[in-house]
């Protein structure tokens, strides 16, 4: 076994063969490399279904028997410091591993069509592949010095990947606010570790959490200082995860191309900081403030992610805030303490996730004939709607994944989020009432993005449309220059109300009952142009992704009943006592659980009948039988709920009023201050030296034609002044 182990560095260097050779043998040959440039999906796949083969045989050794390894070699070493560079393996490590391994695969084959057509094909698979290698290494890092450079190097790609389409201003303002964001949270860190290794001499995870619980339980130490660098820690875990306050940027981030939102929400950026306190989490239960600070933070993130979703029109904003919602729930668990169900819920969500994003890449990619080059309408929502004729495989997964992330059994989230339910009422009513409530919060925003998407009729409206050559246009996919001569379509976009609130469906003339056929010449013959299926490169992820996402809560069952005990995470997850939390048998009672499970099915069950009330077809039933009207007869009342609509949709399109509040705060203030600042040292701070001289100076010319020559005089007036500093002394 441990002959194995020693070669767990494959999980690392496997994937950096890629990037590295992509750059070496672009800048010796750069036309081949053009030319042969889908080899090199093909080598990143196979390379990563490696690593992925070697890491599921690493967590089968981990579930029979609980196996800790660690592997260092010698960096630095001098007379007061010595710094090891290794790997660790433990549960931990291989559960990461599989996932990040698992999902990168799917998305790496999902890549290889969706970003066939751009030019920068080739550096987006460096990236890609360079961003999958820095999480890898960042998992099996062995110290905290370790862990820091491999997460800025996480930080540096996916401020590389939003800004893919650096062309695009709001792509170039995406990745700088991420990347500002981020390091935010990457300053406390570094100054987290730099405070620990004052404290404890060490680096090591080991000796890191041995000495700080002895510093501890000897009164050895200032208590508030560890509790202030803990603090520190945790702060990077906030921004990298896309917690309240530091989430600004999580939203923005989808100015990416869709492969890299479903890998940032799946396996790599958001769940770095979540690998980050679970590694860590020795030291954070060690410390009651900060596991307190953990729930809060999260019972804040779960609630405003699910509100800010309620009204976004963009596809993949509201997914964004639907995985800060979900990451909400996970550090809630942490901090509650439920290490096991936090960890069940990452790996649950992970899959559902990336299915929604993968999925939306596909709604994305086949609408894009239809409305062209249009950034800021390929990926909204009221421009879309009655896809499920079009695209009935992309529309199967999508509703799967919805069901899942809303908690219907059986599917995967269900399980892991009502084990969170569970345990936080039994440590806090209030949590319990929060996070209980957000489950019909989160079925409703994901049931409106199916229903806008999926639902009615398709509310483009084309006119004015002509198969004549003379009219044709070259047009600029998002995926690059597009050979295709597309005929002149005008989107009559008039009819569609702007304001689309998010408890109204919209008026019948607003939404069309069908869609014209437009012709592009292709070759020697016009072809339809209409939403479609893509190829089964951009499908068969998808279907990957659906057995993960029915099966995979199966591994966490956890019953007191041994027939129903399928419990694989468990053992999986079982900590060494060399990490000083103890294990603990861990059992649900199934009839509470089943009990409990029906109260959350109900609440999700209510919000996807409010979303379809107020986005599907029985809107339009309700309204014929006048149900609606007769509910609101009085105007006050349907004055009151419009003003209740007003405020509720106000604050979920505006974010929650937060990125208004940093602009005028941070941006405006700062801005204001610095300009305080620049006028303080011109006119003042400079003016004092320059006034003394040039004061100086005209004094010096006074007193020369005092001067007469005659050494008498100037003792007269040296005599003179020294009398008078000695009355001044005097008296």
């Amino acid at each position: 076994m441990e002959h194995i182990y020693k070669y767990a560095w494959i999980i690392l260097f496997l994937s950096l063969i890629v990037p590295i050779s992509i750059g070496l043998v672009f800048l010796l040959i750069s036309t081949a490399t053009k030319n042969i440039r889908r080899i090199w999906s093909f080598i990143s796949i196979l390379l990563l279904n490696l690593t992925m083969i070697f890491s599921l045989h690493l967590s089968i050794q981990q579930i029979n028997g609980t196996f800790i390894y660690q592997y260092l070699w010698s960096w630095t070493i001098n007379n007061n410091f010595s710094f090891e560079f290794g790997y660790l393996i433990d549960s931990l490590t291989s559960i990461m591993s599989v996932l990040i391994t698992t999902i990168g695969i799917t998305i790496f084959i999902y890549s290889d069509n969706y970003m066939s057509h751009d030019q920068g094909y080739l550096r987006f698979f460096a990236y890609l592949n360079l961003f999958n290698t820095s999480m890898l290494g960042l998992i099996t890092s062995s110290n905290l010095i370790q862990i820091y450079i491999f997460w800025e190097i996480v930080g540096m790609c996916s401020y590389l990947l939003i800004g893919f389409w650096f062309t695009r201003p709001l792509a170039a303002s995406a990745c700088q606010k991420a990347f500002i964001t981020n390091r935010v949270g990457d300053f406390g860190l570094l100054l987290g570790i730099l405070g620990f290794y004052w404290i404890t001499g060490s680096f090591e995870f080991r000796d890191l959490f041995q000495i700080t619980n002895n510093l501890i339980h000897k009164n050895e130490t200032n208590f508030l200082l560890i509790t202030l660098y803990t603090f520190l820690l945790f702060v990077g875990a906030i921004a990298k995860s896309a917690q309240f306050p530091l989430h600004i940027w999580l939203p923005d981030a989808m100015e990416g191309p869709t492969p890299i939102s479903a890998l940032i929400h799946a396996a790599t950026m958001v769940a770095a900081g979540i690998f980050l306190i679970a590694r860590l989490f020795p030291l954070f239960f060690t410390i009651p403030y900060i596991m307190n600070i953990l729930s809060s933070i999260g019972i804040i993130t779960l609630l405003l992610g699910a509100t800010l979703a309620f009204a976004q029109k963009d596809i993949k904003k509201s997914l964004a805030y639907s995985t800060m919602s979900q990451l909400g729930y996970i550090i809630l668990a942490l901090g509650i303490g439920s290490y096991r169900t936090a960890l069940f819920h990452l790996i649950t969500h992970a899959y559902s996730k990336a299915l929604l994003f993968l999925g939306s890449g596909s709604i994305i990619h086949s609408m894009e004939p239809i409305i062209g080059y249009l950034p800021d309408k390929s990926q909204n929502m009221i421009l879309m709607g009655g896809l499920k004729k079009y695209i009935p495989i992309t529309r199967i997964t999508f509703l799967l994944g919805t069901f899942s992330l809303c908690g219907i059994p059986p599917l995967a989230c269900f399980w892991s989020k009502d084990e969170i339910l569970n345990d936080s009422w039994l440590n806090s009513p209030v949590f319990g009432i929060i996070a209980y409530l957000t489950v019909g919060f989160t079925a409703f925003y994901m049931f409106r993005v199916y229903l806008l998407t999926f639902d009615g009729y398709l509310r483009i409206h084309f006119q004015n449309y002509s198969s004549s050559k003379s009219n044709s246009f070259h047009s600029i996919s998002l995926w690059g220059q597009s050979k295709l001569n597309r005929t002149n379509t005008n989107l009559n976009l008039s009819k569609i109300n702007n304001k689309v609130s998010f408890f109204s469906k919209g008026k019948e003339n607003n939404i069309i009952n069908r869609i014209h056929y437009f012709h592009n010449y292709f070759g020697n013959k016009y072809i339809p142009i209409y939403p479609h299926e893509l190829d089964n490169s951009i499908l068969s992820p998808l279907l990957l992704l659906v057995p993960f996402t029915l099966f995979i809560g199966l591994i966490g069952i956890h019953f007191d009943k041994k027939e129903l005990d399928l419990d694989i995470l468990s053992k999986w997850l079982t900590l060494s006592p060399n990490l000083f939390v103890e294990s603990s048998n861990y059992f649900i009672n199934s009839y509470e659980f089943f009990k409990n499970a029906i109260f959350s099915i109900s609440i999700a069950i209510f919000g996807v009948l409010i979303a379809y009330i107020l986005y599907g077809s029985i809107y339009s039933f309700f309204q014929n039988l006048n149900l609606i009207n007769l509910f609101i007869k009085r105007s006050l009342k349907r004055n009151l709920l419009d003003q209740i609509q007003n405020v509720i949709y106000n604050w979920s399109y505006n974010r929650g009023y937060i990125d208004i509040v940093y602009s005028k705060v941070f941006i405006f203030g700062i801005r204001r201050f610095s300009e305080f600042n620049d006028f303080f040292d011109r006119y003042i701070i400079d003016r004092i030296p320059n006034g003394i001289g040039v004061t100086s100076f005209f004094i010096g010319e006074k007193i020369k034609y005092i001067g007469g020559g005659r050494i008498s005089s100037y003792l007269f007036f040296y005599l003179s002044f020294v009398l008078i500093f000695l009355l001044i002394f005097l008296f």
